[in-house]
């Protein structure tokens, strides 16, 4: 009788005890994504993101889990907090390439980078990530219309490349290195001919022949 009563008292214990590791706060996965994306509809993007990453780690075989994981990335992309916008999209992608929102998360890591390229005085690391995806989204899905939305921004960022490459060649120049001037300047020339450099660039290049023959080190 006394075994049975503890075995009672256990039980109860046990019972209790669940409870008290439970969360207050557990709500459904079907609350957990109407709240996410209401606080992401009024701009709450912060919450949004909360309410999406308890959704995944709560219910990571939802049938919502997979919009959770792709508006917690477009949250940090509207937060402009483009580190974790890019990650989250990286995520996404690797786990769900064959979802029909790939082209769009391909676009969104170039755009993320887009928002964090430099200027031109500075490192084009952005730039050159942004032409990667871009032309990544293009060979991938050349048909999908974000692929055809990617020709405006491939060129942006090739812009900024090359207005960086102009800006090393001017310095170079106005310090009279003219020999790493000119390697600038033919750079442009024969990799970017279409971007608005051309015609600076075989201008300076003619110059910098010009002080080349002076210094009879002309090549």
């Amino acid at each position: 009788m006394k075994r049975l009563l503890s075995l009672v008292v256990i039980g109860c214990f046990l019972i209790s005890g669940c409870s008290l590791f439970k969360s207050k706060e557990d709500k459904t996965a079907q609350e957990l994504i109407s709240e996410g994306m209401e606080d992401f509809s009024n701009k709450k993007y912060r919450a949004s993101i909360e309410s999406f990453q308890k959704l995944k780690d709560w219910y990571p075989f939802s049938k919502y889990a997979i919009l959770a994981e792709l508006k917690i990335a477009d949250a940090y992309y509207q937060i402009e907090e483009y580190d974790k916008a890019i990650a989250a999209y990286e995520s996404f992608e690797t786990l769900h390439p064959r979802n029909e929102a790939t082209p769009y998360v391909i676009f969104q890591q170039g755009i993320c980078n887009i928002h964090q390229m430099e200027t031109i005085d500075r490192d084009q690391k952005a730039a050159k990530n942004a032409i990667d995806v871009f032309q990544r989204l293009k060979r991938q899905f050349p048909d999908d219309p974000y692929a055809k939305k990617a020709d405006e921004y491939l060129l942006r960022a090739t812009r900024n490349i090359v207005a960086h490459e102009f800006y090393i060649g001017e310095f170079y120049f106005k310090s009279k290195h003219y020999r790493a001037a000119a390697e600038r300047f033919r750079g442009i020339i024969t990799q970017f001919p279409d971007v608005g450099y051309h015609q600076k660039a075989l201008e300076y290049l003619s110059r910098c022949d010009v002080e080349l023959e002076k210094q009879g080190t002309r090549k």
